[in-house]
Formats: C-alpha cells, structure tokens, sequence
C-alpha cells in the first residue's frame, strides 16, 4: 500500500435518504486476487439517480458508484490479470464463476450477487479509489480516452438489451426515453444501420439527443405514437403499457428501464393475439463486456459526455440530473447528458 499514502478518501455517500460527501478508508488490499484501482471518473447512472429518488435500493451508508475506469496501483499475491499502470474499465456486475448458473452460461443470474454489487451493497466507485477482484477489471484498448471508456459498462447493458430485442435488419425501432441510456442504444442502432426514433418529452433531453445523435430521428413528444414500429425499447421503465399499445403485431417490446415500484396494466388478450412478445434483458453476460470493450474502440461514445464534475462538488452534478443531494427533485429538471464524476485534483 505503499503507492497510497492516504489512509482515508472522498467518496459519495448514500445515508437512506439522501447523499452526503464523506470521509471514508481507502480499502485494504485484503483479497488474494483484487487489485487497488485509483478511480480517474465515474459516470452518474440513472440507478444512482433513482437510489437518491427512492426509486431503487440500495444500502445506507454505502458509496455509490459503478460506472467508471482508473488505474491499478496494487495488486493481490495471486493476481495474474492486471498490473499496476493498467488503465482499466470495471465490471461491476458480480458471479461466482462456480455455482450452477455460472456453469450453465447464466452468470448474469448468479444468486451470490447479494453483498456484492459495487454501489449497491457493497463500496462502489464515486471515490478516488476502489477495490476490485481482477476477474473484473478489463484493460483498456491503447489510447483510448477516458471519456470513452466510461460508458463501456452502459453500453453493456444496452447489448444484452438489444440482444433479447433481436431485431430483423428491416424493423422500425422505436426507442422511449432520451437519457443517457436512451441515446445509447439509439447510437449503437444507428452504428448497425438502423434509423431508429428516440421519443423524448423533456426539452433539454431532445436538444441534447439531436445534437449527439444526428443520424438519429429524435421526436419531441409524450406518447410513443411513431407509426407502428417493430421493435420499442423501453428505457423509461414507465411506459409499458404504451409500449405495448403501439407495436406493431407480431412486434416486440424490451423493457429495459427499472424502477422498483413501476407496474403496468396490460390487455393479455390484446397481447396474445397480436402475438406480442415482451421480454426483459436482466444484466449483462460477462461475455457481452468483453464485447462491449471491443465496440468502444470504433462508437462514438463520448458524444453523449456533456459535464464533468469534481467529486467535491457532486451536489452540483446530480442538480444537473433534476435531483438535490437531500432525495428531492429539482425544479430545474435535467440540464445535461451522461455526467461524470472525477476526483478532485486528478489529471
């Protein structure tokens, strides 16, 4: 720990009810396997926004943080996948590797997740260090920038989403919400040669979406009503029921937005005749990582950055994101697209 004079760190806090910048210990290397990442950013996602809301759980007294890349700077006596100096992204979704699920080619279901989600339930990344099995840690392509790399791990997700889609290389895709996420899968369809539509009500989300995303159709609007598409992915986590009504018979719909207390009344009739076929991804396969790692060398994907923000000022990056550091929802709404977040003083 030499490489670590500090005994204690920044890190964003979540006390219950809302978020506080506290003092915390720098973790010990006390994994055989694990190494000490120094964190260089962490972008703000939408779980971390809706934990504050009260949307999505996680643990009192946990830092928050999942999406981000460092630097290795000490490694466990077993560690034989990084080193230090390594510019790493991290993968913070947790399997076993050893229980019949991860056997199966189900990891993404492991049951041993529990204690163990980075920034859910066990210290996440808004910090300027974390500690990481190095199963999890991926060394970046050379010269990748930082800005990038930070939306390897959205951009997982978004391929396991738009994998259980599977859309025919001629469907219309609507995709709900403009967010962060939203745009994403927007880019990663425009990349494949779709022309999707990404319908979006907030103002500020719909200028900022047309201005990343031009060979994207962004439509200022409440409803999904865009003819009758093949494919909607929902990244809203609200709009399913809407989802359904506009898609097209035989078509799909990809829930992909979570909010814990979202329901939605559906027809099943109307679902069974029209041979609907809704679907939720879950997380990503660790395979889907790996590939997610290789198509950021290529997308775009700090189009979608607009803010960074020093950890010591992260009330200010979430009022970007229409909430207050105390839970409640700002007046402002949202003023930015993927914001990140970086410690203080990094280079």
């Amino acid at each position: 720990m030499a490489v670590v004079a500090a005994l204690t760190m920044q890190g964003v806090v979540f006390d219950g009810d809302g978020l506080a910048l506290g003092v915390v210990a720098v973790p010990e290397l006390s994994e055989a396997r694990a190494a000490l990442v120094r964190i260089r950013a962490t972008g703000i996602c939408g779980t971390d926004r809706a934990i504050l809301l009260g949307e999505f759980p996680a643990v009192p007294g946990v830092v928050l943080g999942h999406e981000s890349v460092g630097e290795v700077v000490a490694v466990g006596d077993s560690a034989g996948r990084v080193r230090p100096g390594d510019q790493v992204v991290i993968n913070p979704t947790y399997y076993c590797g050893e229980c019949s699920d991860c056997r199966s080619e189900r990891a993404r279901y492991c049951p041993h997740k529990d204690g163990r989600e980075l920034g859910i339930d066990c210290p996440g990344t808004m910090a300027e260090f974390a500690m990481v099995d190095e199963r999890f840690l991926h060394p970046l392509p050379p010269g990748m920038p930082y800005r990038r790399a930070v939306l390897i791990e959205p951009l997982a997700c978004v391929l396991a989403n738009l994998e259980a889609a599977a859309p025919g290389w001629d469907d219309a895709v609507v995709v709900a919400g403009g967010g962060p996420i939203g745009m994403l899968v927007a880019l990663v369809l425009a990349a494949r040669g779709y022309r999707p539509w990404l319908a979006e009500q907030d103002p500020v989300r719909v200028r900022l979406a047309a201005e990343a995303l031009p060979e994207v159709r962004v439509l200022h609007t409440a409803t999904l009503d865009v003819g009758r598409p093949d494919v909607v992915v929902d990244t809203t986590g609200v709009l399913l029921a809407e989802a359904v009504r506009v898609v097209a018979p035989g078509g799909t719909v990809v829930v992909m937005g979570e909010r814990e207390a979202a329901t939605a009344a559906l027809g099943a009739r109307s679902i069974a005749t029209r041979g609907i076929r809704v679907v939720g991804a879950g997380p990503y396969p660790p395979r889907l990582f790996e590939v997610a790692v290789r198509l950021a060398e290529t997308l775009p994907l700090e189009r979608l950055v607009t803010h960074e923000v020093p950890l010591s000022r992260m009330t200010e990056a979430f009022a970007l994101l229409g909430v207050g550091a105390d839970g409640n929802r700002s007046g402002d709404g949202y003023r930015a697209g993927k914001v990140l977040l970086t410690p203080d003083g990094a280079a």
